[in-house]
C-alpha cells in the first residue's frame, strides 16, 4: 500500500473553504526586512511607503477634503484593519497601528488574489488566508522559494493586473474623472517592466536559488531624476520666423496623472546670453497649451482646485506615446540665437498651495523633467 500526505490536499481544501471569519495573519513592512534585506531596503524610499503620516501632500489634501472620513484609505491605507470604518469616518488614521503607518505594504501588494474593473475605481481582491497555517503571498517568481513566514506561488495577476487595482482610475461620487493612469485594455506588464526594472541581486537574503535578478522595488517615479527624464521627448525645428517643438510623451499612461501636479513647457530665445524672447510673460499657465494639467469647477460652473466634489473637470494632456507639436510665429531669429526649451514638473501647483499649506520645500520648486538647446543657423534651413 502506498501512502500520501494529505497535507497539500486539507490546504487546499482550507482555502476554498475558509470561514468568513478567519482573520488574516498580518505581516508588517519590517518582518520582510529579515530575509527580503535589500528588497525593504529599496521599498523604503519609495512612493509606496509613504503614508498618511509620511506624506505632506497626501495628508494635507485628504484632510482638506474632509476631517472625519478617511475614503482615501482604500489605496493609501489598504491593510488597515478597520478600513470600512476609516472610509465611514466611524475612525480616524492611528500611527500606533501598524496596519495604517504601513502605507501601501508588502503584505497587500503580495496578497492580491484578482483585481475587478469597476466604474468609479477598480477593485481588490485579497486572497483569504486560511486560518492556522502561515499566508500564502502571491509573486512572479517561477519556482519560488520556501519561507518559514510565509508560502510562496506564482501569480497570473502579477502580469496582468496587479498594478490596476489603484492606478487605473478614480471618479468622484459626481463622476468626475479625477485621476487616470491606465484604461482597461492595458494590463501591468509595462508598468512593471518600467517601473520594477529588473537589477542585479537575489531577491532574498539567503539567495538559495542562485537568482541573479531581481525586479527593483524602488517603484522609480516622478521624484527620480533620471528617471522622469526617460518620460518625453523634445524636438525643435526652426524657420526665421518661427519655432516648433514636438513635445512626445514616450510613457505608457498619460503625461498627467496626479491632479495635483503641473507640468509645462518653458521656451527661450537667447541672444548673446541674453534673454530676448520667451513664451509667457510672468506665470507659465498663460501658454494654455504648453501647460498640462487638469483643471475642475463646483455646481455653480465656479473654478475648485479639490477636484472631490468636482462636478465637472477637463485636462489638457498627452495620452501615451502621443506627440503635439507647438507652434510660435512671429520670430526674427538670427545665427547664433539659442533656443531653449525647458519642460518643468510641478509636484503641486501653485493653485494647490492657495488652499493648503505645505512645508515642505520641493512642493514650492518646479523640477526639470528634460531641457534641450539648439543654435539657429540659416545653413539649417531648406
Amino acid at each position: 500500500m502506498k501512502y500520501f500526505s494529505l497535507q497539500p490536499l486539507l490546504l487546499f481544501i482550507s482555502l476554498l473553504s475558509l470561514s468568513l471569519q478567519a482573520q488574516d495573519k498580518y505581516l508588517d513592512n519590517h518582518s520582510c526586512n529579515e530575509c527580503h534585506e535589500k528588497i525593504y531596503e529599496e521599498y523604503q524610499g519609495s512612493a509606496h511607503a509613504k503614508s498618511y503620516f509620511t506624506d505632506e501632500l497626501h495628508r494635507s489634501i485628504a484632510d482638506k477634503v474632509s476631517s472625519k472620513k478617511y475614503a482615501c484609505a482604500t489605496c493609501h491605507m489598504p491593510m488597515a484593519d478597520n478600513l470600512k470604518d476609516l472610509i465611514s469616518g466611524k475612525a480616524r488614521p492611528n500611527k500606533a497601528n501598524k496596519t495604517h503607518s504601513d502605507a501601501i505594504s508588502c503584505y497587500f501588494c503580495h496578497t492580491i488574489a484578482y483585481v475587478k474593473n469597476a466604474h468609479k475605481h477598480n477593485i481588490n481582491t485579497k486572497a483569504r488566508q486560511a486560518e492556522n497555517f502561515k499566508p500564502t503571498l502571491y509573486g512572479r517568481l517561477i519556482k519560488p522559494d520556501d519561507s518559514d513566514k510565509h508560502s510562496s506561488t506564482s501569480n497570473p495577476v502579477y502580469a496582468k493586473k496587479v498594478c490596476m487595482g489603484c492606478h487605473s482610475h478614480k471618479l468622484n461620487d459626481n463622476n468626475v474623472t479625477i485621476f487616470r493612469a491606465m484604461t482597461k485594455e492595458q494590463d501591468s506588464t509595462k508598468c512593471i517592466e518600467c517601473h520594477m526594472p529588473e537589477i542585479s541581486g537575489g531577491a532574498e537574503k539567503m539567495d538559495k536559488r542562485a537568482r541573479g535578478q531581481h525586479a527593483s522595488h524602488k517603484f522609480l517615479g516622478i521624484y527620480d531624476k533620471k528617471f522622469r527624464a526617460t518620460g518625453l521627448d523634445i524636438d525643435i525645428s526652426t524657420t526665421k520666423e518661427s519655432i516648433e517643438v514636438k513635445l512626445t510623451n514616450k510613457m505608457g499612461h498619460p503625461l498627467i496623472v496626479q491632479p495635483a501636479r503641473v507640468k509645462y513647457l518653458e521656451l527661450k530665445v537667447l541672444r548673446d546670453g541674453k534673454e530676448i524672447w520667451k513664451n509667457y510673460k510672468e506665470n507659465p499657465n498663460e501658454d494654455k497649451e504648453a501647460f498640462f494639467e487638469y483643471s475642475f469647477k463646483d455646481k455653480e460652473g465656479k473654478k475648485i482646485v479639490i477636484p472631490a466634489t468636482a462636478h465637472s473637470g477637463k485636462v489638457n494632456n498627452l495620452a501615451m506615446k502621443e506627440s503635439k507639436v507647438l507652434t510660435y510665429h512671429g520670430m526674427k531669429l538670427k545665427n547664433g540665437d539659442i533656443i531653449k526649451a525647458t519642460m518643468f514638473v510641478r509636484f503641486a501647483k501653485k493653485d494647490c498651495q492657495s488652499v493648503i499649506k505645505l512645508k515642505d520645500e520641493k512642493f514650492h520648486k518646479a523640477f526639470v523633467l528634460k531641457e534641450l538647446s539648439s543654435k539657429f543657423s540659416t545653413k539649417k534651413l531648406k
